[in-house]
């Protein structure tokens, strides 16, 4: 069997290994996820697929881990697709450097010619480039920390707002990659900067940040805990319309709103997603010209819609989630970037597969995979979604060659032990 295909049945032995270590039954591990000790005993088997987030994620904070440690992430590659893991490493020496002198030979550039290797990389995030973001964050973390240490003032802050997004641009490409120590490190060091940035929106984004790795731990109440804190405190610039804090107001709706749909809470997630659309009315109301999106977040009517759609698949509800999908406008979601259209792709194989259409979630998972490779071939929902696709495939044929074998009189016993 491939070694992606072993995967599943790996993964069950790693959840009874670390069950087992901590002296645990399979009933109250069950008990912690909402499920029967004979479902943790098919999981344990390698019989039942976790291709949901939320599970996974609960699994392993009722065993005390990451859930890295459960699904063995980062996935083994070949050497190409692994050297991204040097550059990881430097970004974390950069990053935990923060509080010393910066080692730059020269003269660092402007605050503005550093904004504009932001968007570079904003384009490179779009692409879901992940790997060419981490081999550029090095070089711009430390530029952006030693512009900090020889300037002052308005400038000062530019360079800390800077290496706020540098870091939030790692934080972004670790999660997609799985190196759980970036992802903690970056967030940390994001926050820290936000605070000495002078943009009053950015300790806002930071905080969106720190929601998403709450999702890791399961800590859904605290999840939404922290979005409302940082809603509350750009809650004035967003009723004075800011355009930055409309965007980071409604991307924070939408973080607000998975975490209320991982914890089975359907009333408040379709009240934040409420909320999220609203704050896109807002921002598309008027001819206002561009706005330069220095904190990189990705929010508009389209992604109001597609993360609509997965909160109807965190509640285990594609019928919902399909419907969903052919309500939303085309041209809304086409001009999203891939990054985001590759995820929503994902979500529809899912839901396609979860409809019993094998034939479509295929395809859906295929067009994900071109839109975003590194993003879906390393995205655990991916990969469980195409295994669950194989099995099924692989059972159907089975049971057709079976028959088939019987009426030419074969011996199914040789040919199928």
């Amino acid at each position: 069997m491939a070694h992606e295909l072993e995967e599943q049945e790996a993964i069950g032995r790693r959840i009874k290994r670390r069950r087992l270590s901590l002296g645990m039954p399979q009933a109250d591990l069950g008990a912690a996820v909402g499920k029967s000790q004979g479902w943790v005993s098919k999981v344990e088997k390698g019989h039942i697929e976790l291709d949901r987030a939320a599970l996974i994620n609960g699994i392993a904070a009722a065993l005390h881990c990451h859930p890295n440690d459960l699904i063995d992430r980062p996935y083994v590659g070949t050497a190409p697709d692994n050297q991204w893991q040097p550059a990881a490493a430097s970004i974390l020496r950069e990053l935990r450097r923060y509080d010393l002198t910066p080692v730059f030979d020269g003269t660092p550039r402007s605050s503005a010619a550093l904004w504009q290797e932001m968007k570079r990389l904003h384009r490179l995030r779009d692409a879901a480039a992940n790997v060419a973001i981490l081999r550029s964050l090095p070089d711009l973390l430390r530029e952006a920390h030693a512009l900090a240490e020889v300037s002052a003032g308005h400038e000062q802050e530019e360079a800390f707002g800077v290496y706020a997004v540098c870091c939030k641009f790692a934080h972004t490409a670790a999660h997609t990659l799985g190196h759980p120590e970036l992802i903690a490190t970056s967030c940390e060091r994001a926050s820290w900067a936000a605070r000495l940035s002078g943009d009053p929106v950015m300790p806002a984004v930071a905080d969106w940040m720190r929601v998403w790795d709450m999702w890791a731990t399961a800590d859904w109440a605290d999840a939404s805990a922290l979005a409302d804190k940082a809603l509350l405190g750009i809650e004035s610039q967003y009723e004075e319309g800011a355009p930055l804090a409309v965007r980071a107001w409604g991307s924070l709706q939408l973080r607000a709103a998975v975490s209320a749909a991982r914890a089975n809470n359907r009333a408040e997630a379709d009240h934040r997603i409420g909320l999220a659309q609203q704050a896109a009315e807002r921002g598309d109301a008027g001819s206002r010209p561009p706005v330069d999106d220095r904190h990189s977040l990705t929010f508009s009517a389209g992604n109001v819609a597609i993360h609509g759609i997965n909160v109807a698949l965190e509640m285990s509800n594609q019928t919902e989630a399909l419907r969903l999908n052919d309500e939303a406008d085309p041209e809304q979601l086409a001009v999203l970037p891939n990054s985001r259209r590759g995820h929503h792709r994902m979500d529809l194989a899912r839901a396609w597969l979860w409809d019993g259409d094998r034939h479509k979630a295929l395809g859906e998972l295929r067009e994900a995979e071109r839109l975003a490779p590194q993003l879906i071939r390393n995205h655990p929902i991916a990969r469980a979604t195409l295994r669950k696709i194989v099995y099924a495939e692989r059972a159907s044929t089975r049971e057709q060659l079976r028959g088939m074998s019987s009426r030419f009189h074969l011996d199914d016993q040789e040919l199928f032990p």
